[in-house]
């Protein structure tokens, strides 16, 4: 598996953007969406609205996936 990221296309608030990830989080970020009931872009527009200024939204998605991965775990 590469941990090259991996740029793929999203819409938030019906604009589209682009975000580079790594395969990995892209993965559990789908996970993570269908168990919410979620599309990746409503999940991604959430996590976008409440992350800060300071990080962009690559490194918010990243946090949120090792968040709720290690929420899981116990």
């Amino acid at each position: 598996m590469s941990g090259r990221p991996v740029k793929r296309s999203l819409t938030l608030r019906g604009h589209r953007t682009s975000v580079s990830l790594e395969e990995i989080f892209w993965r559990e970020f789908r996970v993570i969406a269908e168990a919410e009931g979620k599309t990746l872009n409503a999940l991604a527009t959430e996590i976008d609205e409440s992350r800060g200024l300071e990080s962009g939204l690559a490194s918010a998605i990243r946090v949120y996936v090792l968040q709720q991965v290690k929420a899981r775990q116990g």
